[in-house]
């Protein structure tokens, strides 16, 4: 029987296991030398003699980095309404609003123009969304940013390792965040990080991801503002000091598989059925064509049970954000944001992650062109 094969799977070695082993060993396993070091070496990484600090999970960063900007309530981001609903349930959170702007169909990105075509007196910040690891063209991005006054609070969950001609997502810009749940690129279970350029950010930072705390020079402790919690423990940075040593190679392999999706699948299958191909700077998270099952006669559901039978994953990424019951209930309408309506009805996330091999795409390939009959 062929082994199942899901659309996603950490890439774990023994060498990153071992490390783990000898911090939990250590007794010192909460955030500690590790987190210190995994900073570090993001910023090297990343470059452009950046900040960086990790937290527990992308969301957090999104929501301290509003913070940081100083968006609350009155004020209103701009959020594409293609992407995880984290991006603009972080708004909300902090007591902002949002107001949804589209996405290009292949790219799943949004443009400077959308943006500028949706600011109104009250937006104070733009969020674009590198999806699937496809940076967005940000020079014109921030180029309106500056124009309006307007911070740009990046979600880069997609995108560790994305360049930007030629330049690492992160090594430039305003503030940007990194996701390192166990789906993406790299991974230290759950965890995030938040890069900025400006050293006076991060007291803030620090304060907001551990509970408002400053300590003085006798380590008198006192609490400045009402922070959260969202220290990244040293178990975890462990795993993702091992993770980034491997990640350029991670990606390489992530797009050699994607070479062969396209090799089997561009010339079967119509050019709007597939994401855009970026050029070699692209990160490639997940692979997530469209399929139009009004025409196909049959549902995304039994689409994915279809695949499951042939023992493969199918995921879904990701639902239209202005079409969940939060934000209709808000007055939002998904059908004002046609492509990422589309999108969100017919996306479907095929199997990509370094442990997968040609033969795995070409068995994926074989599936999606049968029940497709391409």
């Amino acid at each position: 029987m062929t082994n199942f094969l899901p659309f996603t799977r950490p890439t774990i070695d023994e060498t990153m296991i071992q490390e783990v082993t000898e911090v939990l060993r250590s007794g010192w396993i909460t955030s500690g030398p590790q987190v210190q070091s995994l900073e570090a070496e993001l910023a090297a990484y990343i470059g452009g003699e950046r900040h960086v600090r990790t937290l527990t999970s992308a969301t957090g960063a999104l929501e301290v980095a509003l913070r940081v900007a100083g968006i609350g309530p009155g004020d209103e981001v701009l959020v594409p309404a293609m992407t995880f609903s984290a991006s603009a349930n972080v708004v909300h959170r902090v007591g902002a609003s949002v107001r949804f702007v589209d996405v290009g169909l292949r790219s799943r990105n949004t443009t400077a123009e959308a943006f500028g075509q949706a600011i109104s007196p009250k937006t104070k910040a733009l969020m674009p969304v590198h999806f699937a690891g496809l940076a967005v063209d940000m020079d014109p991005v921030n180029q309106l940013a500056q124009k309006h006054g307007l911070r740009v609070i990046e979600d880069a969950a997609h995108a560790i390792g994305t360049s930007y001609q030629g330049r690492r997502i992160g090594s430039f810009g305003d503030l940007v965040c990194f996701s390192f749940h166990p789906n993406k690129n790299m991974t230290t279970i759950e965890g995030g990080a938040i890069v900025y350029a400006n050293p006076a950010d991060t007291p803030r930072i620090e304060q907001e991801r551990w509970h408002g705390i400053t300590k003085d020079a006798h380590g008198q402790v006192d609490v400045v503002a009402p922070g959260g919690k969202y220290n990244l423990a040293d178990v975890a940075a462990s795993l993702g000091r091992g993770q980034l040593r491997r990640l350029d190679e991670f990606n390489t392999q992530r797009r050699e598989l994607i070479d062969q999706y396209f090799h089997r699948l561009e010339s079967r299958v119509p050019a709007d059925w597939l994401p855009e191909r970026g050029d070699v700077g692209h990160s490639w998270h997940i692979f997530a064509p469209l399929l139009p099952f009004d025409q196909l006669g049959y549902t995304r559901l039994e689409f994915i049970s279809r695949m499951k039978n042939k023992n493969i994953g199918v995921g879904i990424h990701y639902p239209c954000v202005p079409s969940l019951s939060f934000y209709k209930n808000l007055g939002h309408d998904a059908a004002l944001y046609p492509n990422a309506a589309r999108i969100g009805e017919q996306t479907v996330t095929l199997p990509l992650f370094p442990l997968m091999s040609r033969s795995d795409v070409d068995r994926v390939c074989d599936e999606l062109l049968e029940l497709t009959q391409c």
